[in-house]
């Protein structure tokens, strides 16, 4: 897809959320290799934090991150497979204003060309919380990276053509 060359980008504050009983900062893979991306493509990381996988405590750190005017969007990475412990779109679910269902679709669409069907297993998920945007990936390195390969690095850049998440920004929170 182009990019409008005439257009300016525009950074996007973004908060990275790994979920996961296990991972540190120290060892926190699919975190990293999101903050590094989404740095290289001149966004902000406006924060980030690792939460255990427990919807109340989700919940809490979304709620934060959608009231604080400092954040833009934020990226979950982990959570969303089918077992008991993951329940990041169950989270997202309770904060959520509108779904933007067409993400996860993609997600997966994308996802199936490398892992074939494994694919279904994923519940990857996005939403419009309080003019926040939320996109929740799977934990892996590999998803992470198509989520912003595939997804995320087009519709959080201005300039791509023919529509995009960023110049909706200003018009979320409209009633």
């Amino acid at each position: 897809m182009p990019i409008d060359p005439a257009q300016s980008f525009v950074s996007v504050r973004i908060a990275v959320l790994t979920v996961s009983d296990t991972r540190t900062l120290a060892d926190d893979r699919s975190g990293t290799v999101l903050v590094e991306r989404l740095t290289a493509a001149g966004h902000i990381l406006a924060d980030r934090d690792i939460i255990v996988d427990d919807a109340e405590l989700i919940v809490a750190r979304l709620n934060r991150w959608i009231d604080d005017p400092q954040v833009d969007c934020i990226i979950s990475t982990g959570g969303t497979g089918v077992t008991g412990r993951d329940v990041t779109p169950e989270a997202f679910a309770r904060v959520r204003d509108k779904e933007i269902e067409g993400f996860g679709e993609l997600f997966r669409w994308l996802s199936y060309a490398k892992i074939g069907t494994s694919t279904i297993q994923s519940r990857a998920t996005a939403a419009v919380a309080r003019g926040t945007y939320l996109f929740a990936l799977p934990g892996s390195t590999g998803a992470v990276q198509d989520g912003w390969d595939g997804i995320l690095a087009t519709q959080l850049d201005i300039r791509h053509r023919p529509c995009n998440f960023v110049e909706l920004m200003p018009r979320l929170r409209e009633r």
